[in-house]
């Protein structure tokens, strides 16, 4: 009986550098590659289409913009959770890290903005007798 090989290609995988961002219950992952067509993609979709306002656009690209980096990169985001601003910030805290993996003499400038800092503030949870966090129950006196 004889024997075949198997023959291993060996495709060089493009080298990315990747960072984790988080912002209330939004968790994303954030992909660099070293591409120069630029773009950034989010859940297998353009960011144009993900966020669809300019506003979240900007907070998106604003560590980016920063270091004068818009188009040196080709960005692809996983992010999960919360709601559209959220997931935003957490795309631009993820992006962040990412370049600070990329070059550690970004650490500063991004430092100084407050992209590297994971914002803690959370939702407050549901108290006992109360209909929100803190809202208690409309008083009526008869």
């Amino acid at each position: 009986m004889p024997t075949t090989t198997k023959e291993k290609t060996n495709k060089k995988a493009d080298k990315y550098y990747q960072g984790v961002g988080r912002r209330k219950t939004s968790s994303c992952t954030v992909r660099i590659y070293e591409k120069k067509n630029g773009g950034v993609v989010v859940n297998d979709k353009k960011m144009e289409d993900y966020f669809p306002t300019p506003e979240l656009q900007k907070t998106v690209k604003e560590a980016l913009t920063h270091l004068d980096l818009v188009d040196n990169f080709y960005i692809s985001v996983k992010v999960f959770g919360g709601g559209v601003k959220s997931q935003a910030e957490a795309v631009r805290h993820g992006i962040s890290r990412a370049l600070v993996v990329f070059n550690e003499e970004f650490r500063k400038k991004l430092k100084s903005t407050g992209y590297l800092t994971r914002d803690p503030r959370m939702r407050e949870r549901k108290k006992p007798g109360l209909t929100r966090a803190r809202r208690a129950p409309q008083w009526r006196k008869r």
